[in-house]
């Protein structure tokens, strides 16, 4: 989250000094024990975090805003996530403190919303954060009047002033005492905010310009110069994994050979898997470094993360068959399948990156006045992070080769610790090679090995045993699309079957428990055995997504089908018939301020893009005009962003490039899941080729379902009564062949 104080629009509303504003007294009030709010009746574990506030919160509603309208009240919204450090902070400093909650109470509705579970809104007031303060950030904490409009907003606020950040509880009052004395200026003034959000969203296009190869040169003289050729990664502190970046320049080696690209690539990747923001002992990846050495990271870890990073690192892997990124590769998906997987197949959606601390440690002191002073105090890292003491008594004589290791210092390895949380603390990141540390210690690399992989099972052990950090258990359609992706490409890299099991068992998940087939209605959110909240555009696009993957790792027809009934609903519910492109949400929600599109790729790709990517991919599988030129118009009302700043959709950029090239045809003429079928498939999927397509043709239903427009099916035969491969460029095809090695020697060329 952002620690900039967010002021500008203060001024701008209330004209009041600095100096009063932070000299404001507060009344004192006291009220009773907390006891159970709206908020019980939930099923996110974000607001159910904050059910026994003293706050009396709504959830997002027509309750809410009929409550504001009624009492002429304005609204404080609350945004967040479970496992989100300064969420945690601010909940318990703020909102479970009976003063500030008191008034809260009397000036304000108060409304708290799960961020994951409603991204429609959170983008909406996001951008508006965004645009009047210059950072965002979670909590995000907004001020609007009852009809949705904002007037100020910013992320953490301390409950007093701190630093350059204004505190909440004169905050609130301030912000109270300007809405009875100019209510009318504010309503104004959120008026005309509200018009800029409507420009916002709704970014121009320009239909005549070019899109061309140019644009992807143009990105790629941006990384050239982001790029950190010590640590690797792009920019400075803090630095964020952005898996989309892998995904273009990765295409744009494949495309140009250049082998910058690449070496940018893997350079990053092996930073970040040897910084401490992976996890060493269990897998998987923590949320982002605050460092730029990919050091000291903010420990949540997400499923999106898991989901992008797992197939990064495959796709490095395919490129250059380096062991190292196979083996980071397995580590977060043996950690999602650990950790992360429901009884049922769906996967879950975050670990938190607080927990109490084991038994003998000390974390900060808490005021003693906080109302949870008695609560299990939690840190920060504590479950991921240990003392030189503690690894010495669990590992004896091998503690010394696996300090030297991982960096592990008698004082702690916390050089930079802000807030005090790390002190004696280490944080475990790859400080040597096992080449050097053989040489330094006299020992061949293979004991070295052999004395580290001990070390980590112990280790390992003992962490098991700590109290956990909690895991958000809702299971969100999105990132499960994304994590069948990484399973199904997994599967398709490596060969494992258990890879194949899991993607197969999760989509069978999203479609059996989050698809009403009837209705035609895609859930977002499954919890506690009720699905619930219709599907936004990146449900629908990342599912899709992971039903092709799951498509070409399997040829099993029912996925491949279900992705064209999905996209066609798709398009129905989020076209903009108008311009081109997508809507994030349906025209339905009329609580909605304002129907945002998104034409950014960060931390998730943005749904947009992978939409048109989606639809690129089943036109050249069904060979649709009418997909064609859909995706050809939603490339083109981004048209503008992709010239003007194509770096920051790169997940866009690796649509563009599928749509300027040529993509492959690999159709097979053969059964689902039959030896001569794999031994094909092998072949196909130990090269990295990233514009093609696979499509089985066995005359079965989904064959007489899109034989109308891809007739070359009809026409496709065994050889000698074995699998045989047709591959193809716009239908043009290859002499067939049923012989694998000929099927490699093909796709060189």
């Amino acid at each position: 989250m952002s620690r900039r104080a967010p002021l500008t629009l203060l001024f701008l509303v209330f004209g009041t000094s600095l100096i009063l504003f932070l000299t404001l007294e507060a009344e004192s009030s006291v009220l009773e024990d907390p006891k159970p709010n709206r908020l019980i009746h939930e099923k996110s574990p974000y607001l159910l975090q904050h059910a026994y506030n003293p706050v009396d919160w709504h959830p997002w509603g027509e309750e809410a805003f009929r409550v504001a309208r009624e009492h002429g009240k304005p609204i404080f919204l609350s945004i967040g996530y479970s496992t989100c450090h300064w969420c945690h902070v601010m909940e318990r400093e703020s909102f479970a403190n009976p003063e500030i909650a008191a008034v809260l109470n009397k000036h304000f509705v108060s409304i708290k919303v799960d961020r994951e579970e409603r991204p429609d809104i959170d983008q909406i007031y996001m951008a508006f954060v965004q645009a009047t303060t210059g950072g965002g950030g979670w909590p995000m904490s907004v001020f609007m009047t009852a009809d949705r409009k904002p007037f100020f907003g910013g992320t953490y606020f301390p409950p007093e002033p701190s630093g350059n950040l204004p505190g909440f509880k004169p905050l609130l009052e301030k912000v109270a005492e300007e809405w009875e004395r100019n209510r009318s200026r504010i309503v104004d003034a959120a008026d005309k905010l509200t018009e800029v959000l409507e420009r916002m969203a709704r970014p121009p296009a320009d239909p005549d310009l070019e899109l061309d190869r140019k644009i992807l040169d143009s990105a790629y003289d941006w990384y050239r110069q982001a790029y950190d050729p010590e640590q690797g990664g792009f920019g400075n502190a803090p630095k964020f994994p952005r898996p989309v970046n892998f995904n273009f320049l990765l295409r744009q080696h494949h495309r140009s050979s250049d082998p910058k690209a690449l070496e940018m690539t893997t350079h990053s990747l092996r930073g970040m898997a040897r910084g401490g923001m992976r996890d060493h002992l269990g897998g998987g990846f923590h949320r982002y470094s605050t460092d730029d050495r990919w050091f000291l990271p903010h420990f949540e870890k997400m499923l999106y993360d898991q989901a992008q990073l797992a197939v990064a690192y495959l796709e490095a892997y395919q490129i250059g068959k380096d062991r190292e990124f196979r083996e980071i590769a397995v580590s977060v998906l043996e950690y999602v399948l650990r950790d992360m997987t429901d009884t049922g197949g769906g996967f879950y959606s975050a670990e938190d990156a607080d927990s109490v601390p084991p038994r003998g440690t000390s974390v900060p002191a808490r005021d003693s006045s906080s109302p949870d002073s008695h609560a299990p105090e939690k840190a920060e890292g504590a479950f991921y992070v240990w003392s030189h003491r503690e690894i010495a008594a669990i590992l004896g004589p091998e503690a010394r080769v696996f300090a030297r290791f991982y960096g592990v210092k008698e004082e702690g390895n916390v050089e930079r610790d802000p807030f005090e949380e790390f002190g004696g603390k280490n944080v475990l990141y790859q400080s040597t090679d096992v080449q050097s540390l053989a040489s330094d210690l006299g020992k061949t690399e293979a004991e070295i090995r052999r004395s580290l992989e001990s070390a980590r099972k112990k280790l390992f052990q003992v962490r098991e045993k700590r109290p956990r950090p909690l895991r958000d258990d809702k299971i969100l359609t999105a990132w499960n699309g994304l994590m069948i992706s990484a399973f199904a490409k997994a599967h398709q890299v490596m060969g494992e079957e258990k890879y194949l099991q899991a993607a197969r068992k999760a989509a069978g998940f999203v479609a059996d428990r989050l698809y009403d087939a009837e209705k035609k209605v895609l859930y977002r959110r499954y919890r506690g055995g009720s699905a619930a909240i219709p599907g936004f555009l990146g449900d629908y696009a990342f599912f899709v997504q992971g039903l092709l993957d799951l498509y070409e790792s399997s040829l099993e027809s029912r996925w491949l089908a279900l992705s064209l009934d999905l996209t066609e609903r798709m398009l129905e519910l989020f076209g903009d018939q108008e311009s081109g492109g997508f809507f994030n949400t349906t025209s339905a929600d009329r609580s909605l301020l304002v129907r945002m599109r998104e034409d950014y790729d960060g931390a998730e790709p943005a749904p947009g893009s992978i939409a048109v990517l989606n639809l690129l991919r089943l036109a050249e599988m069904t060979n649709s005009q009418t997909w064609r030129t859909t995706a050809n118009r939603a490339l083109r009302s981004y048209s503008e962003r992709l010239v003007g700043a194509p770096q920051a959709m790169p997940q866009l950029l690796v649509a563009l490039d599928f749509h300027l090239e040529k993509p492959r045809q690999i159709l097979i003429a053969g059964e689902s899941g039959a030896p001569d079928t794999q031994r094909i498939l092998q072949k196909v999927h130990s090269r990295f080729l990233p514009r093609k397509v696979l499509l089985l043709a066995d005359g079965g239903p989904l064959q007489e379902r899109i034989a109308g427009q891809l007739e070359i099916l009809a026409n496709l035969r065994r050889i000698d009564g074995k699998a045989t491969a047709y591959i193809c460029r716009d239908y043009v095809c290859d002499l067939p062949t049923n012989d694998p090695e000929v099927v490699g020697r093909l796709l060189e060329r």
